[in-house]
This record gives structure tokens, C-alpha cells and sequence, in this order.
């Protein structure tokens, strides 16, 4: 039988498991936020530089599909990869969403800008806390927040024929919506692995989780943006 003493020892270990990783995720994150405000604010702030970018849409889409890029090789070669390999390719993909995200200081008023940051900050902070400390299982949630993201990559797609005013709010709540969720639900996934992860996978898992949490971060910046942003025109 299992005396108390191996419980409480097993317990400990976790939670600073726990607390090791959670606390690489933030970090990781954090810097990768850095990294792309820097990049979007210096490409901004250069009239050549975002010249080139948004006149040609073979350069514009070839960093989108170099973003995907990255993206795919970390969540689907996490394991081939080295712990160092996995970091650099995930700041690569931070420096490349500020090059592609530098047209939103073209758009929007700087004041605006940082207003809908700290929101976001708050709401995500809040949202991935309650992932970390609920009881609640919220697999069956994410499942559906998943089934939820196809649904609004696909408006999103034919909203771009369409040009629909009121789609495009439709589109803006319920992505801000969802990314709320997912935000809960990505951080819960990330605790429950840290529990079960080898020591030497941590800095792997902290990566991973750190682009999961870093892409709910963006993606629900961007949709707050639609409704706090204050247009330069």
C-alpha cells in the first residue's frame, strides 16, 4: 500500500514539474510577444520596408506560407527536433507575424493599439489562469472549440467574397469568443502533459505550449482590435 509519505513526495515533484514548465511557457511566450511588437513597430516605421511588404502580394503571401511553415514543422517535428532547434524556429515565427502584423500601425492609432493589448493581456491572463487551477475535464469543450475554429476559418474565407459588414462582426465576437476559450483549454492541456513528461522534454513542452498560448494571445489581440481600434483615418 501506498504510505503517505511516497503521496505527498509524488505531489511535490509535480507541481514543481508543474512550475518549471508553466513558468518556461510564460517566459518563452512573453519574449516571442517582444520579438514581434519590435519587428512590427521597426518594419512600420520604415516606409520602404512596408512599401515592399504590402505592394507585392507574392512577398506578402510568401511570409504567411513561411509562417505556416514554421508552424508545422514545430507541432509536427517537435520530437526530431532539438530543444534549441524547436526556440529559434519558434522566435523565427515571431519575427515573421511582426512583419506581417507591421500593416496594423498603418491602420490603427498607436493609443488604440496599446489599449486593446492590455485588455487582451487581462482577459487572456484571467482566462489561462482558471485553465490552470479549474477541476473541470475540458476536453469535450476544446473539442469544440476546435470544430468552432474550422467553422470560422471557412466564414472567414467566404466573408472575403462576400464583404459583409454585419458577417464580419458575427465573425469578430465569435472569434473573440472562441479564443477565450481556447486560451482556458490550450493552458489545461499544457498542465495535464507537464504531469506526465519526461525531464528531458520539458524544454520541448514548453515550446509548444508556449506557441499554443503565444497564437491564442495574437489571435484574440486581433480580433479585440475590430472593436477597440480607432482607425488613422
Amino acid at each position: 500500500m501506498e504510505n503517505s509519505y511516497d503521496s505527498s513526495y509524488r505531489s511535490t515533484t509535480g507541481t514543481s514539474v508543474l512550475s518549471l514548465v508553466m513558468r518556461k511557457v510564460y517566459v518563452r511566450m512573453f519574449f516571442a510577444l517582444v520579438v514581434t511588437a519590435l519587428t512590427a513597430l521597426y518594419v512600420a516605421s520604415s516606409p520602404t520596408i512596408l512599401a515592399t511588404i504590402l505592394g507585392s502580394r507574392a512577398i506578402f503571401f510568401g511570409l504567411m506560407i513561411a509562417e505556416l511553415a514554421v508552424v508545422f514543422v514545430v507541432s509536427g517535428m517537435l520530437h526530431k527536433l532539438s530543444t534549441t532547434t524547436a526556440v529559434l524556429l519558434f522566435y523565427l515565427y515571431a519575427i515573421l507575424n511582426g512583419v506581417v502584423f507591421s500593416s496594423i500601425f498603418v491602420v490603427y492609432e498607436l493609443g488604440s493599439i496599446a489599449y486593446t493589448f492590455f485588455i487582451t493581456a487581462g482577459v487572456f491572463g484571467a482566462m489561462s489562469v482558471y485553465g490552470l487551477v479549474t477541476k473541470n475535464d475540458m476536453t469535450k469543450f476544446g473539442s469544440y472549440c476546435i470544430m468552432a475554429l474550422f467553422g470560422l476559418i471557412i466564414a472567414t474565407i467566404v466573408n472575403i467574397f462576400v464583404a459583409s459588414s454585419t458577417l464580419d462582426w458575427i465573425i469578430s465576437l465569435v472569434g473573440v469568443a472562441l479564443f477565450i476559450g481556447l486560451t482556458a483549454w490550450d493552458t489545461q492541456k499544457i498542465k495535464n502533459a507537464a504531469y506526465m513528461t519526461e525531464p528531458s522534454q520539458m524544454g520541448k513542452l514548453a515550446t509548444i505550449g508556449a506557441l499554443s498560448l503565444y497564437l491564442d494571445f495574437i489571435n484574440l489581440f486581433l480580433y479585440l482590435l475590430r472593436f477597440f481600434g480607432r482607425s488613422n483615418d
